[in-house]
């Protein structure tokens, strides 16, 4: 059975996720440190990993592979689960794969270089937007279809 693993923590898309895959009949794994409630649906489950850094990230990456989705906006995390053949979905919609991965990885860094280099800059990305779930609810739906078996 295909999967989709979601990245939980932090994650605005939590339900959307949850209600494509339900109508395709896939599976869905939550993954945590904790602090969201558990699905009380068959095919939906919760993980609830130990703290520490990239634990979650771990556990799905150890287990994503061939024909499966993440959704998750870690960059890192995208790359080792784009690795093993699963297809990568930020929650904002878009979508990486084999071709973008790497300079999402090379921007992620140069950010993350800038952002030590000077302990005062502030601010992050955009706010998360309605069109943000929407184009999202649009690029699940798509993806879950692109990698069902043709009939």
């Amino acid at each position: 059975m295909r999967v989709l693993y979601v990245d939980a923590d932090a994650c605005p898309v939590k339900a959307e996720a949850q209600q494509v895959a339900l109508r395709h009949g896939w599976a869905m794994v939550l993954v945590s440190n904790g602090g969201i409630r558990p699905v009380d649906h068959p095919l939906v489950q919760t993980i609830y990993v130990p703290d520490g850094l990239d634990v979650a990230d771990d556990w799905i990456a150890e287990r994503a592979g061939q024909g499966d989705l993440v959704v998750t906006s870690d960059i890192p995390l995208a790359g080792r689960c784009i690795t093993a053949g699963a297809r990568v979905i930020k929650p904002d919609g878009a979508v990486l794969h084999d071709r973008n991965i790497g300079e999402a990885l090379s921007l992620r860094n140069l950010m993350t270089d800038l952002r030590s280099a000077d302990p005062f800059r502030q601010g992050g990305g955009r706010a998360f937007a309605k069109s943000d779930r929407s184009r999202f609810l649009d690029v699940l739906d798509r993806e879950i279809r692109a990698v069902r078996p043709a009939p």
